[in-house]
């Protein structure tokens, strides 16, 4: 099968998205089938080797400055692609973090009027590529912020179009009136014109369906999250505790929970001492979060718990694994109903069980893989309640590690989700 896998890149960070998308489209493409794993906005960036063109559709700074300034809507495509460099995009790190609310919410509406928004030469350029260059069986988009690509892909192609949920409730929802109402009836217009849409959990199915597509429930299919398990769960010789090690690995934002974490670990100390309880936290560290954890550390400095506290900053693969295999439990208290949680895959898939607020995906990953604990959301209190469990109970602690390890290593390694992927990619042709 030949597929046109269009992927958006994080302006520089490792993302749980750009990583996953590049381990599917590699065991897609190991498999035999032909697979181009595409580019847009800046080049993705993941902890293991790369797979996708070197070329960027929707080049980020393109982007913007058609969206700002009418003449670069006009600009021939051989000027454009000066603006396409990989060194120039992932610099979009800083230049994003600065964007307002406005300009964003404009933006939004233009990329979701497609041929109709300032974009659209952009979006002339991915079409041609693909009827003249590639010529796919099938187009699978891994975000519903591109489903506006579909008709115009449709109509020159003639093939079916696939789109991903992964996440864009939270982004929608964080755009300014009268954008955000505008988003949103465009993207349920748009969603009509998609064949089909794949969402990593039965929840955000039917909420995506529900709450924001207007779409019947059976026209989204539920496909997992996969891990490339090499180098996952090797046996490693793990200290026991005390000290007990919690660990946090994903973006350090307000989003993802870690203040509520510290929360909780501040309570740990104080019911067990600072000496025999440690927190780890690893991921990365956008410009605009760089006063969140300032004001964190600081705290943890205030409480006289500097020492119990370890900042491992972005990791490397090979750091990631290390650094799970160092914790005892784990855990990213997301504020919001997380769609994904490929942190937690991680984690189990190394032995380590986990503690996670009872919504979003997390119920489902829990029944799953039957490796960790469920508890209020948004409460440090019963955060701390629930690590204290684990603290206590270490054969309860063990268990959960190793049937959450079997689990993972099963069902949600790459191979059997690439599986469930092309099955759905089949169900269309």
């Amino acid at each position: 099968m030949k597929v046109a896998y269009i992927t958006a890149g994080a302006a520089g960070m490792y993302c749980g998205t750009c990583i996953h998308d590049n381990t599917i489209a590699t065991v897609l493409k190991k498999q035999g089938h032909n697979v181009a794993l595409i580019p847009t906005y800046t080049p993705t960036r993941t902890d293991e080797a790369n797979v996708s063109m070197d070329r960027v559709f929707f080049g980020g700074v393109n982007v913007y400055l058609q969206q700002k300034l009418s003449i670069f809507r006009h600009t021939p495509w051989s000027f454009d692609r000066l603006l396409d460099s990989p060194t120039l995009l992932n610099g979009l790190a800083r230049f994003s973090s600065s964007t307002d609310a406005q300009d964003l919410g404009q933006l939004t509406v233009s990329m979701l009027q497609a041929e109709q928004g300032h974009q659209k030469k952009e979006l002339a350029k991915l079409v041609k590529w693909l009827t003249e260059e590639n010529r796919p069986d099938i187009v699978y988009l891994t975000n519903s912020m591109l489903v506006g690509f579909a008709r115009e892909i449709k109509k020159a192609l003639d093939v079916p179009v696939i789109c991903a949920l992964q996440g864009e409730d939270i982004f929608l929802q964080d755009l300014i009136e009268p954008y955000k109402t505008e988003a949103l009836n465009l993207l349920r217009e748009r969603a009509a014109e998609a064949d089909g849409f794949v969402a990593p959990c039965r929840y955000y199915a039917q909420f995506m369906a529900d709450a924001y597509l207007k779409l019947p429930v059976d026209k989204i299919d539920v496909v997992p999250l996969g891990l490339n398990m090499d180098g996952h769960g090797l046996p490693v010789e793990k200290s026991e505790p005390p000290p007990f090690i919690i660990g946090y690995l994903a973006r350090i934002c307000p989003e993802k929970g870690l203040h509520i974490l510290v929360d909780a670990f501040r309570i740990l100390t104080e019911a067990v001492g600072a000496n025999n309880v440690q927190l780890h936290v690893a991921g990365y560290l956008g410009k605009k979060d760089e006063p969140y954890l300032e004001e964190l550390v600081n705290q943890i400095q205030a409480w006289g718990l500097s020492d119990s506290f370890v900042h491992h900053g972005e990791v490397t693969r090979t750091q990631k694994i290390d650094f799970l295999n160092r914790l005892h439990i784990f855990s990213v208290p997301a504020v919001y109903r997380e769609s994904k949680g490929l942190s937690i895959i991680e984690a189990l898939a190394n032995g380590v069980p986990v503690v996670q607020p009872q919504h979003g995906t997390f119920p489902e990953m829990m029944r799953a893989t039957e490796g960790g604990i469920l508890v209020e959301p948004e409460s440090a209190e019963a955060l701390a309640v629930g690590i204290m469990e684990l603290i206590n109970d270490v054969e309860r602690r063990e268990h959960l590690g190793k049937t959450g390890q079997v689990n993972v290593h099963q069902k949600f390694n790459d191979e059997i989700v690439a599986e469930q992927l092309l099955q759905v990619f089949q169900n269309y042709i």
